[in-house]
Order: structure tokens, then C-alpha cells, then sequence
């Protein structure tokens, strides 16, 4: 079930410097679970490397997997939690399975083209990057939690 984040007025476009910070955390995240399956395919071939097409078509869903289950349910890996980012429609919803699809293929491409779908956020007026551009989306900074507003603990 979609649904609509409302602190729509108080976001601003995010930057490339933060979106690569977001990354690195998430890499981290990705490489324990690539490790996990890893580690499953190895006892499952009886000790060997598993070296096949389908264990990498396994380790792409896998990953593909990982940032739609987050995007989809609230907009925010755990990396972009860390750093206040968040993936929404144009129009402040959250994102479809479609545009998730959309978003990581278009990431795949960016990296395979040295990043230059990421550096395209500064040059782009609206700090898009080629993911949020393919999938009308767009990632924003969230402020910060007023830990002191009453109903907060």
C-alpha cells in the first residue's frame, strides 16, 4: 500500500556528497548479505565456489530485492535513513514496484558508466540523477526529529 509522506515543505533536493554517503553505508549492508549467500552457495556446492550464471542472477535480485523492499515500504534504505534521505514520487508518495525497477536499472547503468548518472545531480537544477529522472522520482533530505516536540520520546 502506497502511501504519502507529509512533511512535504520542509524537504530539500539532496546532493550528490550525501547520496554517496548513503551508498557507502548501504555497500556495507549489501556485501554482508552477498557474504551470506556466499557462504550458502559454497556448502551447497560442497565446498566450492559457486561461479554460475544463475548465483549472480541470484546476487542481482538479491540486491535489487534489498532497495525495493526499503523504497517501497518507506522510502529509505538503512544508509539513506542515516542520513535523512528519502525516495519519493514528484509528488510526495511513496514509490511503486515499477519505479523501483526503473531506479536500480537505471543506477546499474549509471555506475557502468563510471557514475556519470550520479555526477549528473550537479548539473541538473533539480539534483536528479539519472535514476530519478527514468523513474519520476526524486530523492530529498528529511529534517531532522525535534526530539524535544510533545508525543516524542
Amino acid at each position: 500500500m502506497r502511501r504519502r509522506f507529509t512533511d512535504l515543505d520542509n524537504t530539500w533536493p539532496a546532493g550528490l556528497a550525501r547520496r554517496l554517503a548513503a551508498m557507502v553505508y548501504d555497500l556495507f549492508l549489501l556485501v554482508a548479505i552477498w557474504m551470506l549467500m556466499g557462504f550458502v552457495a559454497v556448502a551447497l556446492n560442497r565446498g566450492e565456489a559457486n561461479e554460475t550464471p544463475l548465483f549472480h542472477s541470484l546476487l542481482f535480485v538479491a540486491t535489487f530485492a534489498f532497495f525495493a523492499f526499503f523504497w517501497m515500504r518507506a522510502g529509505m534504505t538503512l544508509g539513506m535513513q542515516a542520513w535523512r534521505l528519502r525516495v519519493q514520487t514528484t509528488d510526495g508518495m511513496s514509490i511503486t514496484l515499477v519505479q523501483s525497477l526503473l531506479r536500480f536499472l537505471a543506477a546499474c547503468a549509471s555506475l557502468a558508466a563510471l557514475g556519470l548518472g550520479y555526477w549528473w545531480i550537479l548539473f541538473d537544477a533539480e539534483k536528479r540523477s539519472w535514476s530519478d529522472i527514468v523513474s519520476n522520482t526524486r530523492v530529498v533530505v528529511v529534517p531532522k526529529q525535534d526530539k524535544n516536540k510533545p508525543g516524542k520520546k
